[in-house]
């Protein structure tokens, strides 16, 4: 799995520099990352549009095709929009989510912030997303960008992933801690 991300990871970035770029130049950086952002919903919504998106089987043409639909009716920043149909000509729609993972990491570096994935087992609140986002700042001293996603089967509690750093406080892996530890005594 670490050689297909690395494999990704090398077909992503010289897109995601191209389109940071290109953004930055145009002053278009807040709304193309606006963009990227609801398309990067869309996939994590959508498990059949990630199949979609990911299946080899499916020609770059008829990808291509069927994004232009989706993008005519949604109202898409027209560069995020060209951007996507050259992706989706080049045969590289499997590789979106590294390119977009990529753009948000430049865009992060050129404002002096960094990004923290935060998995919870329900939606977090304004003021819970604020608040962890204060946190962060004061042990990081950068300004930290929260990517949010929600997992039902941590039970409660938090997976907060800051680069390599990864903070575990769900109740999923006290639970799988406290089995392992009863396993040994028994």
């Amino acid at each position: 799995m670490a050689a297909q991300n690395s494999v990704l990871t090398q077909i992503a970035r010289p897109y995601a520099s191209a389109l940071f770029d290109l953004a930055q130049s145009e002053n278009q950086l807040a709304s193309v990352e606006t963009g990227l952002s609801d398309i990067s919903r869309l996939i994590g919504e959508s498990d059949d549009f990630s199949r979609y998106l990911h299946s080899p089987v499916i020609s770059g043409d008829v990808k291509a095709a069927a994004l232009d639909a989706i993008l005519g009716k949604a109202k898409v920043n027209p560069l995020v929009a060209n951007f996507l149909r050259l992706v989706a000509r080049n045969g590289r729609l499997f590789a979106l989510d590294n390119i977009i993972a990529g753009f948000r990491d430049l865009a992060a570096a050129a404002r002096g912030e960094t990004t923290a994935e935060v998995t919870s087992a329900t939606p977090l609140s304004a003021e819970q997303a604020s608040a962890l986002s204060e946190t962060l700042k004061t042990k990081l001293g950068k300004t930290v960008t929260l990517n949010q996603f929600v997992d039902p089967s941590l039970i409660g509690g938090l997976q907060v992933k800051v680069g390599s750093q990864m903070i575990d406080s769900s109740i999923k892996t006290k639970l799988a801690a406290m089995k392992i530890a009863m396993k040994e005594v028994g």
